[in-house]
């Protein structure tokens, strides 16, 4: 694939020229929010593709956005549906981008649908980072279809960027450029909680610079607390650095949401909120900042800023107060606790910790190591012998 930079010149253009295509993969709870959201943009210059397998399917709930949204008055943008695509068919989804041309594609797919895979994992093991092979199953499947298509699309990953992005990128493949999801929902909770501790209802106005990987954002998130992890943190408001103890912060984020699908409206948040960034920053040429996991094939996820330098659009991971060392380093630690040691040379490894865990718990014995050409054949194992018998 052409380089980041490159493609965001093509997608530039097509901005300016008010045509804009967002191409969205598996249209599951995640990508029917965000074609609902991206619908109430309200923008007649974007066109949405909803692409799958099942066209009658799509169409209806296609036709529940169109409806719901032009009852708020707020659906100007054209939607085309492309059916009978398997998401196992290189060729099929190929063919898609290549009909299509998008500017953006958003892989909203699941390998195995209508399960939050944390629903087991959590209680169990403490960790997500076992389902990785499951996870990156149908990414690897469309970033070949990237590949093969030469797109100048910006391509979003929306299930656990923080080790699938790696992980492609370790093996020599095309990756996603952005991951959605993850670090970014834990932002939104943080800005509430020092909203809240300084006394302030713009909790809009609170900023921060923040590193964390998935481990954390779950444990924050759930207990309020970072397992004595110590995180790359600067606290803002209104462009004023507060000091607040990391502490009292963590432990505001823990309140309650719901575990059923109704959370995928945060993952097509997170798709939405980077697919704006690029727009608004080509539109107004002022710079955009996102959390994002996985970014440019780094391991957990980053600040990252969308704007323009040297004259051109382009993205970057925001070193202006930690390094790419520091963030680096806490991403590690904490995907680590999210049981993925390292991912290098084409390969997933796991921690000891989790492999003990899913012994003792589920009496099966997971791989040290997962390489990459073995990614079917350990998602496999991972739906028979660890989802379906908890089922």
């Amino acid at each position: 694939m052409k380089s980041l930079d490159e493609r965001l010149s093509v997608v530039e253009k097509h901005v300016k020229d008010d045509e804009i295509t967002i191409m969205i993969i598996g249209l599951g709870s995640v990508g029917t929010y965000l074609l609902d959201f991206l619908v109430s943009k309200n923008d007649p210059a974007i066109k949405l593709v909803v692409v799958g397998r099942n066209q009658e399917k799509m169409q209806s709930d296609v036709n529940i956005v169109r409806v719901a949204s032009l009852i708020r008055e707020l659906n100007k943008s054209q939607i085309l549906i492309e059916g009978g695509v398997d998401l196992n068919d290189i060729d099929a989804i190929t063919n898609a981008i290549s009909k299509y041309n998008p500017d953006f594609i958003v892989n909203s797919s699941r390998a195995y649908p209508g399960l939050k895979y944390g629903s087991i994992s959590w209680n169990n093991v403490r960790a997500y980072g076992i389902w990785t092979p499951l996870s990156i199953r149908f990414t690897k499947n469309i970033m070949e279809a990237c590949d093969k298509a030469d797109t100048d699309a910006v391509v979003i990953n929306t299930s656990y960027s923080d080790a699938v992005i790696p992980w492609l990128k370790s093996a020599g493949k095309a990756y996603p450029d952005f991951g959605s999801g993850n670090l970014n929902h834990l932002i939104p909770r943080m800005k509430f909680a020092v909203a809240d501790i300084l006394g302030v209802d713009d909790f809009w106005n609170v900023d921060f610079n923040f590193a964390a990987a998935h481990f954390h954002d779950v444990v924050i998130s759930k207990e309020g607390q970072t397992e004595g992890v110590d995180l790359p943190l600067k606290v803002y408001y209104r462009g004023e650095e507060k000091d607040i103890p990391h502490e009292d912060i963590y432990k505001a984020c823990s309140i309650s949401m719901p575990v059923d699908q109704k959370r995928n409206m945060m993952n097509a948040s997170s798709n939405y909120r980077i697919i704006s960034a690029v727009i608004d920053a080509i539109r107004t040429g002022e710079d955009q900042k996102v959390f994002a996991p996985g970014v440019f094939g780094h391991i957990g996820g980053y600040p990252v800023i969308i704007g323009y330098k040297d004259d051109h659009i382009s993205a970057w991971i925001d070193e202006s107060v930690f390094s790419f060392d520091e963030m680096d380093r806490a991403n590690r630690e904490s995907l680590a606790l999210d049981g993925v040691e390292d991912i290098k040379d084409a390969k997933l490894i796991y921690t000891d910790d989790l492999i003990g865990k899913v012994k003792d718990v589920f009496g099966e014995n997971l791989p040290k190591e997962v390489m990459y050409d073995d990614i079917e054949e350990t998602a496999e194992f991972l739906i028979e012998k660890i989802i379906t018998p908890q089922l």
